[in-house]
This record gives structure tokens, sequence and C-alpha cells, in this order.
């Protein structure tokens, strides 16, 4: 069985969402996926679900995404229900901006180190080289300036608290895993209400980054790893959520049984089974089935 969650503009390129409807069922039956039903959620109107008894997870996204993009999608194989564990990303996902490139721009070199995060995002430099390349640069720049980075640049992404704040309502667990800093991690994870956070640490003496890290290095490896370890705490049967945009995301994206690309990397988007390309954080609680009239800090 193939479970679609589906939210997308109701007339995109002036094509009505049956139109469209139509012609994906069309499409997924010549493919061999013939779909058994599709609907509108009762308690959120504007998510259509659609059920197959069977098929393949990819055939089925492709095509949804070639005929509703942009969309915002997540596909199981069992029953969609509130996640036990939440880990997410932090930059560009539970807030907008990248903290190490802000933060370089109090050095003035932003414009050299956001070149090396974006090649690392997508997936074309490996991530620890780029990041210790990335703090070496850094190296000399007071640690007061991460305040006024914190206090001046960064902001959540909308939807991220009451995301956050809805599934913690739920039971769920919620981890901040970052290969960013916990300098900006911590308060980060404290705002929108995290239970744990798990990011680098910025070496520092005499109030200056020294342009090293203190500690073992958060890669994608570790990401993965939090996931798997936070979720067998939870004993047989956790659902395990996870959102990320980049490629140092994709493990944990992988090992999760909703994962969801966030206004992602392309190589993200083809290794997660949910997408977010139109709305914001809050698009995730409505895929998960959860009303907005049980939403929390909104």
């Amino acid at each position: 069985m193939l479970i679609a969650r589906l939210i997308a503009d109701p007339a995109q390129n002036g094509i009505g969402l049956q139109a469209r409807l139509d012609a994906a069922m069309d499409a997924l039956a010549k493919r061999g996926m013939p779909v058994a039903m599709a609907h509108m959620l009762d308690h959120a109107g504007d998510v259509l679900q659609l059920a197959l008894p069977e098929g393949d997870a990819g055939a089925l996204g492709q095509t949804l995404e070639e005929l509703f993009a942009p969309c915002d999608l997540l596909i199981s194989d069992a029953d969609i229900a509130t996640p036990h564990l939440f880990v997410s990303d932090m930059d560009s996902t539970m807030i907008g901006q990248e903290c190490i490139d802000e933060l370089a721009d109090y050095a003035g070199i932003k414009l050299q180190i956001a070149e090396i995060t974006e090649r690392a995002m997508q997936g074309e430099l490996d991530f620890v080289s780029a990041l210790n390349e990335r703090v070496a640069l850094l190296a000399g720049l007071g640690e007061s300036e991460i305040t006024r980075c914190l206090d001046e640049r960064i902001r959540p992404m909308e939807g991220a608290r009451a995301l956050v704040q809805t599934l913690k309502s739920k039971g769920c667990k919620t981890v901040l895993v970052t290969g960013g800093f916990h300098h900006f991690a911590d308060p980060v994870a404290e705002t929108l209400g995290f239970d744990l956070v798990v990011a680098n640490r910025l070496e520092v003496v005499d109030g200056k980054l020294t342009g090293g890290l203190a500690g073992p290095i958060t890669d994608s490896g570790v990401k993965r790893a939090t996931l798997i370890e936070e979720l067998s705490k939870l004993g047989d049967g956790a659902i395990a959520l996870a959102t990320g945009d980049g490629a140092n995301d994709i493990p944990m994206l992988e090992a999760a049984h909703y994962g969801i690309a966030y206004h992602a990397k392309p190589k993200a988007k083809l290794a997660a089974n949910g997408i977010i390309d139109c709305g914001n954080l809050t698009s995730v609680l409505k895929l998960l089935g959860i009303p907005s009239s049980e939403w929390s800090g909104a």
C-alpha cells in the first residue's frame, strides 16, 4: 500500500485541481499503479490524499511532482501518523539563514564563505573539509560578534515554532541536529522549544575565534546516528520525522519514516519521501493530518 498526501495550488497555471488529479490518476494507471481512493482530508481541506494498493514510491512521487509542482507532498508505505521523534536540521530549515554565512559578514568575507556553503549544501564538496575551511577563515573574529549576529540576523523560519510546539504537545521528542554551531543552535532551540541539541562547537580563546573547532564534528553520519539512537530509545513501533534542506541531511532523511526536504537542494529532494516546495513549516503538520485547531505556538 502507498499513501500520498499533497498540498497544491487549486488552479496552477489555470488548470484546476480536479483536472490535474484526473491526469495523475490516468498517468499512474498507465504505469501499473491504479489509485484506489482519492479524497480531501476532512479536517484539512487543502490536503489531498491518494491511496494505491501497490506501486513504487519513487515513481508515484515523480508523477505527482510533474503534474502538481510546486507542491507539498508526503508519501508513505503505511498509514500516516503523528511521529514519536522529530529530528531537524537548523540552517535554512528551522531558521531562514545560514549562520556561518551571516557571521562571516561581520568579518567582511560573507561572499567567500557563502560560496563554499552553497557548494557543500549541493553535495559538491566534502562537508567536513568545507566546514574546517570556512571556520578557519573566521580566525580572530570576536566572540561578541556571534551575539550581534544572533540579535541582528537570525530569525526562525515561518511555522517553525508551531511545528515544534505542536509535535511536543502530541508527545513527540524533538531534536535539533546541525552542522552549525552551539553558539547559534542553543538559543534557537530554546526559542523554538527543542528538547535536545547536537551541534559543533567553535573554539574560543581570550574572547576570539581561533579558527578551529572544539570537540567532534557533527556531520551527516552524526545526524543519521542521532536519529537512529533517539528512535531506539522510544521502543518498537516508534515513528521518526526528519526535516532538512541540504546534501548533509540526506542520510538522516533516508533513515526517517518521514524524511521531508524543506525548500531543498535537488539531491536532498531526491533522497526524501516528502517535500515542502510551496508552503511553510506548518505544511508538515497538515501533511501529518494534524488539524490547525490543535496547533500550538503559532
